[in-house]
This record gives C-alpha cells, structure tokens and sequence, in this order.
C-alpha cells in the first residue's frame, strides 16, 4: 500500500472509502477539505477499483500533501466493511469518521463533531443525516429518524434510548475517538453485507457516553431510478436476505451476551415491522424457489422472537407474518398488497358466526382464527364506493400499437351481487398535473369466482398523446360500476411479465422528439404504470438537446422565477401570513351588521348549541346573515340556506374579522384576536367532571408566556353559557371567566330535552328512528362513552369493556343498542350484532339520539348531565375509574358516590344492571332529580329563546 508523507496529529481523519467512483470521488474529499475545522485528514481506501478511481486518490494525495492520503486494498472485499478498517489501521485523527464515495458532509460537520465530544467526552457522537434524492425534479430532501436529534443530549448508555439503537444504524453519521475503537477492537465484519448494522451495535453497546447533536453531518446522496441497485437495496438476492439475518443473529448474541432484553424485544419489533416489509415487497415478482428459501431462512429466526414482539404488529401485519411462515403464498399476496396499499381490500374475506375472516383456511386452528380475525378492520362496513379494492393484473400483451390488459378485481364477501348491472372504463392520467385524461371502455366484467374478471384491448398508439415533456409517468385505474355505485382500483402487477414485451410507440403532441415508446412499469406500490422513453435516435437526440436546455441559464432563471413563486404563493396561504394580515388589514375592515359566524367542535359538526341557536333565529325569520364554519374538504350535513367558510380558509378569517357575533362552543382559533366590536358567545359544550383548563396541572406547568396568550384567547369571551352553579363553581373558575360575563340560561341543545319532559315530541327525533329501522317494541339503549388517552397524550382506539356480542345474544330480543363512539374514536361492530347494535357514531347531533333512548349507558361523558334531564334511567359503566380518576388532572367530584343510577365495575355486573329498567327508573328516580337540581338548574327549556331576546331582540317573531 502506497502512503504519502506524513503530517502532525489530526484532529479528525476521515475515511473516505470508494470502489469504481471515479466521477464523484473528489466531491466527496472535497467536503472534507473544504470543513470549517481544518486540521482534518482525508484517508481515501480503495477498495480495488476496476476503473480510475485509485488513480483519481493518488492525484488528490499529490494535489494536498499531508492532508490526503491513498491506501488501495489488494483484493476487491465485496463490501464497505474491510475499507473502514483499512483505514482506520492508519488513521492518526483523534477522532475518525467514515464517509462514501458518492456522499458528502456538511460543511461544519467536523467541527460540530469533534466539539461535542471534547465537551461531553463521548466515546460516540452522532449527527443528523439527510438523505438527497439527487433525481428528484424538485431537490428532495429526507431527514433520518430527526426525532433522535431535536436536541444536543449525553448517554450514559444507549439503553437510555432504544430509538437510537434500533432506528440509527448508520456508522457514517457519526464521529468514533479512536482510541475507543482500537480499545474495543471494533471493526466491521468482513465479506457480509449490512456491516454498519452489527458495527453500530458493537459501538453502541461499548461506549461509555454517547453524545447526539441537532446539526445535519451528512448528506446521503439517493439515486431512486437507478438501473442498477445497490448492495443494500438488491432484495431479489437471496444472498441479500442471509446476510441481513445472519448480521442480526450476531447481534442477538450481543444483547444476550449483555443481558439487555429491552433492546433486544425492540430490534424484534423492527425487524418484523421494518426489515421483513422491504422483502415483502419484492415477493410478489419472484419465482417459487426464491420464495421457499427466503420462507427456509425467515422461518427459524421469527419464530424465536417473544409474544411481546408480535403483539406490536397491526392486524394484516401479523397476517403476513404467519402465512410466510406456512409458506401459504396464495393468501399472502394479496395480504402483502394490503400492507403495502393500507386502506386496499385484497382477499375476497369470508364470515363465519359473525365474524369476518381474511380467509378460510386454518380457522380450525384458534390461534391463527385469531390472528385472521378482521372483523375490526371495518371492511364489511363499508359501501362498495368506500372501497379500494385489489385489482390482479392478468395479462399483458402488446399487439402493435395496442395493449391488452386483463385483471381480477376482488369482491369481498361478495359485495357485488351475481345479477349486478356492471359498466367499467380504463383510465390514464399523467402523474404530474395534467389537463389530460384518457379513457377506454372496457366490455363485458363478468362474475368469475370470487372476483370480477375483465378484458381489454386498449389502443394506446393511436389514441393516448401525451405532451412528452411535462407528464413522463402514466398512471392506470379501472373505474367499475355495480348497480350505479363506482368503485376504483389501481392494476396490481404480480408474476405478469412486464420487462420481456415489447414497448408501445407513442406520438407526444410535442413530436417524437420527446419520446417514441411507451414502457410499462412497476409503480413503488406494486402498480402498473407506464413511462415515455426514448428508443430512436432522433428521439434520443431530440430528448438530450431538451435536458440540456432545461440546465441552461436561461431554463434555470426560469425555473428559480417558478419555484419563487410557488414558495410565495405557499407562504401568502401559510399560518403565520393569514394572522399578518388578519391582524394587519382584515380587521380593519368595517363590521357587517347582523353577520353571525357560528361554530361547532371546531368546525366538524352542524350541532349543539349553536344549532339550536341558529334555528331560534330562523324560526323567528331574524334577519341575519348566518355563517357557518367547517373543517376538511367538503362540508356534509350543514343547512342549505347559509353561507359555509372552510376553516381556517381567507373567507373564514374575512367573515370572523367583519362579523358582528361570533357563536360557537369550544373555540375559534386561539390566535384570532377578536375585535371589540364583535359579540364573541361561548356556549360551551358540556359540564365537567374532569379537571379543565387551568385546574389541569399541564396547562399549569406551561411556561409564563404560554399561559399569558391562552388567557388572552380566553378573555375573548363576551359571555360564557353555564347551565348550573357547579359549572360557575368549575368551568368559570378553571377558564377565569367574571362574573359579569356569565349566561346563566342553561344550555340552548338542551330546551328539546326539556320540552320532550312536557310532553312536546321531537319530529327529528322521529323522522331518525324511521331512517334507523328501529322496532317499535324493543326499548332503545344508548350507549355513548368518551375517549380514553394514553399517557403520551394520543387517543386509544375504541374497545368495548364488555363483549358487545354477549350483549345482542342476551338481550337482542328486549333492546336496540345505539353506540355513538367519541368523534376522536373510530367504531366497527361485528356483522353478528346487525340489527340489534346500531353504529350512530356518524349522527351529528346526540340531541336526537337522547330523545331516542329509554335509558344511558355512559362512563364518565359530559352527557351524563344532558340526558339526566329527561328523568330516565342512566347505567354508569365505570369500570377503569381508577385509572380515568386519578391521573394527573384528577376529577372534580367523585362519580361512584352521586351517580343517580347504578355504577357496575365488571361486566357480568353490567349485564346485571340492564336486567330490569323499570326497576332502574324507580330505584334512582330521587337521586336523578337531584342530580339534575344540582347540575342542571337553568336549564329550563328557553335557553335559546333568551339568548336570542338579549343579543337580537324579540322582533322577527314566526308568522
């Protein structure tokens, strides 16, 4: 090995190590040289290159003598690992760092690096990585797992962090004293790929302090549309997948070795979730014999991973797991569709006793009925036109300038009937936006098995013209339609040869100097596409003298102008633009006299109070100008005669800067300042017996600005609607509304519950009972629960705390249950309570609902205090009351000492309580009226009424 001369004690050296790079290694070094710290040297180790990439070394050596230093291996090694460790042999730094060839550091890399480490004395530090997709049009950028370096912090061990361990396995990122390294003897594994993986697990589990900084080290250059994949990237080796096991058993060893199971049940976790995904992906395009040996090598390692580990899989997840290992490949294709595609339904599904199957095989086995069991995916829930569903590519064939394409689309639990009317079209739409779409019919789908079979020859040559420069990639969708009802589908590409037929010609409307070809293609998510490409020499020509064109000075000027206008136009609709001008200009414009935005759970619902305020004014023909509010893209459900404003849209700030009433119940945006003009009325929706606002010790640990501008959002309020003396008692103090802001009407929804008390029926209320079908001799139960969080804040998904099943089977033939899930929540009922349990979570008001119900089931919901008012019987299912009671914002009463109505803390004492209502209605009738005495006792049936006298007088009366 040649060396050149020797200069005095680095502070970093940097082993930069390449094999056939010539073109991009002096980039490379030159990121090196080019570090803010400038005692660095650059170690460049040749791994045996074939072309000129150690000649390329030794000139950079000549070009900086003393900071450059070229060392070339014998032998090509195969692998990243023997380079490093070549180059740390002869490494002087204090510190060493790794760098490819075709990478480069950021330029205060070094110098961020080493300082963190002389400050903390880590053996280890280690910085963000971005990852450059240097083929994207538009400078793609990536961060890696940026969660890890939001801030500079000192390990004293690395299972401090498991993150770390599992997630960043990168040895490039980093910055190794190099007396630890030779201390420990760590080097990378030689002739096995995936050396980082065990190196940073060795380095890892040795450092006595690990040191992570919040600054981007290095910049990992990605080439997505590379014909040649990479080492780490070629899956479709089998050699590929050994090695990555093989690396993992090692590391096993480790963890085992040292007794660290935590880190080793995390590792499982990723593996299962991430390493195995990479190669499932892959499966679907290769033959049996690869399958079986990867099923062969997947097989013994899987199956020693803990319960724990694959517990953490989501349903089809773990779907997939099991079938690979019963080497079950009919069933874990389209399993492996859906984990790729989540929201596709893949399989045709089977039921079974009211249950729903991902298939039918092994259901005689209880654990794997278990694992198959999608019942709680909600796909038997869905209409065919909310299904996305799996469309097998069947064939492919080229006739000329035609292409046939055939495929199956699944029809799950055969949800398309055998005498449905069905119509489909095929469609081609460029990736990028585009003016045009093209469309082919498609003859005769027909019934075939459990899927619907369709065949089409589609004249691609004649009929579909791109432009040729703009819109490269072409998408395909089969549009079906059953009976009126679209459902549309993307074209699954599996074992159909796409590579070996030949491309369609194509006329781009810009001529074929664009492109002469279509090809087909495999889309990342396992879809058929198609790509313009250039065969000819003309179009080849034509194509270069285009990009040549589109990186002149003029084309660059031209794109810079475009990209500066999209990043103004992105800043104009950005947050902090809207409160500017919000602030700024919109509230100087003048107030529109009767203008009233209303507003309901922050704009998700036409309900509560405002609702029942709006309709006041519109029973009594007030002239207003009504405004309502709504979040996402399509407002549903909201009455037609109103103006509708998208939250948090320019008509939404313009309506609430002009409008002389704001009206809503939980908030409008904390940084809207509202204007003294404007009557802000904060209905509220619901009494407490959680702690609230600041009674909660969170907002209280808030820090003294914080809490000064959500003050400030609060002191908005012109008035605040209490329906009793405890809301004063809590809800005003928590939120520190005055006394003098106070409405003490009772709540404007509940004047329905009130009046139905008299005798008043709700038409509403009947007109839902007709939509719902429900019998007229079974009494209606509802069952409405609240959301329960988890300790981090994120909201748990829904369970039932008793076995809704068991529920229809014993009294399916005596009540109705209606369960309305907390819209944090999402609910999926079994198809065997059908009829007997009712999802009404997507009704948009409770109001109906109540008046619906002969009696409550609850926990600890804020409509415990509404239905009260209709003196019927409530069951307050408490079973975790502990756990909701006594974390840390606690309760303001203690529910299980003045429930008005039986407080059951399992559930055969649940099923208990429902035996009898009557005898539920008479037990508690007492304490239900004082309940209500108590915390509801404004609320006497006219809140609307005087509101609406106060705020806009008593004319307009209905005529």
């Amino acid at each position: 090995m040649a060396v050149s001369s020797v200069a005095p004690e680095p502070d970093v050296s940097v082993v930069v190590i390449v094999y056939n790079d010539e073109d991009r290694l002096a980039t490379a070094v030159g990121s090196v040289l080019e570090q803010s710290l400038r005692n660095v040297e650059v170690i460049i180790a040749d791994d045996c290159s074939t072309d000129g990439s150690y000649e390329v070394a030794q000139a950079l050596a000549a070009a900086h003598p003393g900071k450059v230093r070229a060392i070339r291996l014998p032998e090509n090694s195969g692998g990243c690992g023997e380079p490093r460790n070549q180059g740390v042999k002869v490494a002087r730094g204090r510190y060493v760092m790794f760098l490819d060839s075709d990478d480069t550091l950021e330029p205060n890399a070094c110098r961020n690096m080493v300082e963190a480490g002389d400050r903390t004395g880590a053996d280890l530090v280690s910085g963000l990585c971005v990852r450059v997709h240097t083929d994207s049009r538009h400078g793609k950028r990536v961060l890696w797992y940026p969660w890890l370096y939001r801030s500079t912090r000192t390990l004293e061990s690395v299972a401090e962090l498991p993150d770390l361990f599992v997630f960043d396995t990168l040895s490039t990122n980093k910055c190794y004293r190099r007396d630890f390294l030779l201390d420990n003897d760590l080097t990378f594994p030689r002739g096995i790929h995936y050396e980082d993986l065990l190196f940073s697990a060795q380095a890892y589990l040795a450092a006595r302090r690990i040191t992570l900084i919040p600054n981007t080290v290095y910049f990992w250059n990605v080439v997505q549309k590379s014909a040649t994949k990479s080492i780490s990237n070629r899956r479709g080796e089998i050699r590929n997948f050994a090695d990555r096991v093989e690396i993992h058993r090692r590391i096993d060893a480790l963890l085992q070795q040292r007794g660290e199971d935590e880190l080793k049940l995390r590792k499982d976790i990723k593996f299962l979730k991430h390493d195995l995904v990479l190669y499932f992906r892959e499966l679907p395009f290769l033959d049996d014999d690869y399958r079986h040996r990867f099923a062969e090598l997947a097989r013994p390692y899987v199956q020693t991973f803990s319960d724990a580990a694959y517990a953490e899989l989501d349903r089809v997840h773990a779907i997939c797991a099991q079938l690979l290992l019963r080497e079950d490949w009919t069933d874990l294709m389209p399993a492996i569709d859906t984990l790729i595609n989540r929201n596709k339904i893949s399989a045709p599904l089977v039921e079974r006793d009211g249950r729903i199957y991902w298939t039918d095989r092994y259901l005689d086995d209880p654990e794997m009925r278990s694992v198959l069991d999608v019942t709680t995916l909600g796909y038997h829930a869905k209409q065919l036109n909310q299904m996305f569903l799996r469309n097998r590519l069947t064939e492919y064939t080229v006739r000329g300038g035609d292409v046939v394409l055939a495929g199956e689309v699944v029809n799950p639990l055969h949800t398309i009937a055998d005498d449905a009317n069905l119509t489909a079209e095929l469609e081609f739409r460029a990736r990028r936006r585009s003016l045009q779409t093209f469309r082919f019919p498609v003859p005769a789908p027909r019934h075939q098995g459990d899927t619907i079979a369709w065949r089409a020859q589609v004249p691609l040559a004649r009929k579909l013209r791109p432009l040729g420069i703009v819109d490269d990639v072409w998408d395909v969708r089969l549009h079906l339609t059953a009976d009126g009802k679209r459902t549309t589908s993307r074209l699954t590409v599996g074992t159909v040869d796409l590579e070996d037929v030949e491309d369609v010609p194509v006329r781009p409307r810009l001529t074929r100097l664009m492109a002469d070809r279509l090809e087909a293609q495999v889309s990342a998510k396992g879809h058929l596409a198609f790509r313009l490409t250039q065969h000819g020499q003309l179009a080849r020509t034509g194509r270069a003298a285009v990009e040549r064109n589109l990186h002149s000075r003029p084309a660059r000027a031209a794109k810079g102008a475009y990209r500066t206008l999209r990043a103004v136009r992105r800043e104009l609709n950005s947050g902090t633009r809207k409160l500017q001008v919000y602030e700024r200009m919109l509230t100087r414009l003048p107030v529109r006299k009767g203008t009233v935005v209303f507003e309901s759970h922050l704009g998700k619902q036409y309900s509560d109070s405002p609702r029942a305020l709006y309709e006041e004014l519109r029973r009594r023909g007030t002239p207003i100008t009504a405004i309502w509010s709504y979040a996402g893209q399509r407002p549903e459900g909201f009455p037609k005669d109103v103006q509708l404003v998208r939250r948090w849209s320019w008509r939404y700030l313009r309506a609430l800067a002009q409008a002389e009433f704001w009206i809503d119940n939980q908030g409008y945006p904390l940084r809207l300042a509202k204007r003294p003009e404007t009557t802000y009325i904060q209905t509220w929706h619901g009494s407490a017996l959680k702690r609230m606002g600041f009674d909660e010790p969170g907002l209280r640990m808030l820090s003294e600005p914080e809490q000064r501008a959500y003050q400030q959002a609060l002191d908005r309020f012109d008035h605040f609607v209490v329906r009793s003396e405890h809301d004063v008692r809590t809800l005003a103090r928590a939120y520190r509304i005055p006394e003098h802001k106070l409405l003490r009407t009772g709540y404007p929804r509940n004047d329905a519950l009130v009046r139905a008390t008299q005798g008043t029926p709700d038409p509403e209320a009947q007109r839902l009972a007709e939509r719902l079908g429900l019998a007229p001799d079974r009494q209606v139960l509802l069952y409405a629960p609240t959301f329960r969080a988890r300790p981090d804040g994120r909201v748990r998904d829904f369970e039932f705390p008793f076995d809704v099943e068991e529920f229809a089977t014993r009294f399916g033939d005596r009540y109705t249950l209606l369960v309305r899930a907390h819209y944090l929540n999402r609910l999926t009922l079994p198809p065997s309570v059908a009829g007997r349990v009712i999802d009404v979570s997507a009704e948009p008001d409770i109001t109906p609902l109540m008046l619906l119900a002969d009696a409550l089931i609850t926990d600890y919901s804020s409509v415990m205090f509404d239905y009260a008012l209709l003196h019927r019987p409530i069951v307050f299912f408490a079973h975790d009351w502990e756990e909701y009671a006594q974390d840390t914002r606690g309760t303001y009463f203690d529910l299980l000492a003045e429930a008005p109505g039986p407080v059951p803390r399992t559930a055969q004492e649940f099923f208990d309580a429902l035996a009898d209502l009557g005898t539920l209605r008479t037990t508690y009738e007492a304490r239900l009226k004082e309940f209500v005495d108590k915390y509801g006792e404004y609320d006497r049936g006219n809140a609307a009424a005087q509101i609406v006298d106060r705020f806009f007088g008593t004319t307009g009366e209905a005529r």
